[in-house]
């Protein structure tokens, strides 16, 4: 059995509020719609149903959320490590406002801890990112988790996912993104998160900061409604979006960084190999392939990624 991705980080149920004007209201009527999400259980979903095995580390309990949480991991074949469902953990919620194009802003209530963090052997990558990354005091585990797989043959992908409601100084945030992106050996970042962290900054600058460091060889950027782009030391890619019809944007960033992760490892380019061998016309392959699993996600309500299948109906 090929061992499955690891991916490390928070679980919990997004309560999406919609009222006259946001994107996902019906009839003008307001209301809430309680969701599975979490970024990095998002990714663990798309990896999931792009079909790569997928191994969740995170947290929640046992409440009608938590039970929420579990059919729906269990339901699309990611597997939870041991400790992730704890009786006596409080399962966390964020609530999630649209607005009329359907953009979502968020609020939290989280706490994060997560259990014993090991690398199965044979695992060819771990993904982590978000609220995960920066709330104590599993944030610290991770950090030191990923120092650890410095010598192990083994790609680290990061996506910071900056929330500006849980960690408010752009100074000491992007700091701690720096310091997870010195063990990672690709970054992936949201034109929101550029603006956050290092305001004032093209995202070729801010790519140029991350790739000093000897370890990360690969940033990729978003850009929403006009597409991504993928910069590394060899090679730099534009690609844009298809046109679409937007019902949210909820979720999107997840499924991209999802397909992102399937697409390098269809050709290879992860476990031992870090990223050896990602040329221009992968690089530009990987990220397209991704534009468009988040263009599908863009299409429905809520996180909801797509499957290889999907992807490839709706795209070819």
């Amino acid at each position: 059995m090929t061992a499955p991705v690891l991916v490390i980080g928070e679980a919990l149920v997004d309560i999406v509020s919609t009222g006259p004007g946001t994107g996902s209201t019906r009839n003008g009527k307001t209301g809430s719609k309680a969701t599975p999400g979490g970024s990095p259980a998002n990714v663990a979903v798309g990896l999931a149903r792009l079909g790569l095995p997928t191994e969740l580390v995170t947290r929640f309990g046992t409440d009608p959320y938590g039970d929420q949480l579990g059919a729906h991991l269990f339901g699309n074949g990611v597997q939870l490590s041991p400790g992730s469902v704890d009786p006596n953990f409080r399962t966390s919620t964020a609530t999630a406002t649209l607005d009329a194009a359907g953009v979502a802003s968020y609020q939290f209530d989280i706490t994060w801890e997560p259990p014993k963090l090991s690398l199965r052997r044979g695992s060819p990558v771990v993904h982590t990112g978000s609220i995960a990354t920066v709330l104590e005091p599993g944030a610290a585990a991770i950090r030191s988790f990923l120092a650890s797989l410095a010598d192990q043959p083994v790609t680290v992908t990061l996506d910071p996912n900056a929330r500006p409601t849980i960690t408010p100084d752009p100074v000491s945030t992007w700091a701690a993104v720096r310091e997870l992106a010195a063990s990672a050996d690709l970054v992936k970042l949201s034109d929101e998160d550029c603006e956050f962290l290092r305001p004032g900054l093209s995202p070729d600058e801010i790519a140029a900061e991350l790739l000093t460091v000897e370890r990360t060889k690969c940033v990729v950027i978003t850009r929403g409604g006009d597409g991504a782009i993928g910069i590394s030391r060899e090679a730099r890619v534009e690609v844009t979006a298809p046109a679409i019809e937007v019902t949210d944007t909820v979720g999107a960033g997840d499924s991209f960084m999802s397909a992102l992760i399937a697409g390098l490892q269809a050709r290879g380019l992860l476990g031992a190999a870090r990223l050896k061998g990602l040329d221009e016309r992968s690089l530009h392959e990987v990220v397209d392939y991704a534009v468009k699993a988040a263009a599908i996600t863009c299409t429905r309500h809520g996180a909801d990624p797509p499957t290889a299948a999907e992807h490839s109906a709706t795209w070819g």
